[in-house]
């Protein structure tokens, strides 16, 4: 699949809106592991990218994906604004040589790994893009798969961020950046359709 201008700006505002309406929930699950405030920040950097896009109206995709990037590191707060800010950062670092979406996204989750340093299994937004990527590049994404790599997470001992603390007690809770990614994706998929 190709990103295009149209597809980044469809995709940003299906990805807002589901961030919007799930807000509570969001912040719901990060209350027994995180801070407790990961919907408001996310809602709050989408808000900025939907902003922004009215004010400066990017013309191509690279000054899109800097926008959004720009925007989540500036607007959310805790580690969700740099994670997802460095993920968009590296999608618009590639796309002035390539518009491949499994590309795209591979630079992203490769940026968040080296970012927080996560991997497979630590139950963080990682465990989602690592399934969605390789989907992707292969064009066979599918909104199963993006719920039920969110809903492994549920079962995961945190080994990275603020739910790391809890050890065990990390156990039975989704993690919030996994839930967020998959809004993300879903978001991709439907505004792909």
């Amino acid at each position: 699949m190709e990103l295009t201008l149209a597809l980044t700006k469809q995709w940003m505002k299906l990805f807002a809106e589901k961030i919007e309406v799930n807000k509570a929930y969001l912040s719901d699950l990060d209350t027994p592991i995180g801070d407790g405030d990961h919907g408001n920040n996310m809602a709050r950097g989408m808000a900025a990218v939907q902003e922004a896009f009215k004010s400066k109206n990017p013309t191509d995709v690279t000054s899109a994906l800097k926008l959004v990037a720009m925007s989540l590191i500036s607007k959310v707060g805790g580690a969700a604004g740099p994670l997802y800010g460095t993920a968009f950062l590296e999608m618009a670092k590639l796309s002035t040589s390539t518009n491949d979406l499994g590309l795209l996204t591979e630079a992203a989750v490769n940026g968040i790994k080296k970012r927080g340093g996560a991997n497979a299994g630590d139950k963080t937004m990682v465990d989602v893009w690592l399934v969605a990527v390789p989907a992707l590049k292969e064009n066979s994404l599918t909104a199963k798969q993006i719920e039920e790599a969110v809903q492994s997470t549920k079962d995961m001992e945190a080994k990275k961020g603020r739910a790391s603390y809890l050890g065990e007690r990390s156990i039975g809770h989704l993690d919030p950046g996994s839930v967020s990614s998959g809004y993300l994706f879903q978001a991709l998929l439907e505004a792909g359709e």
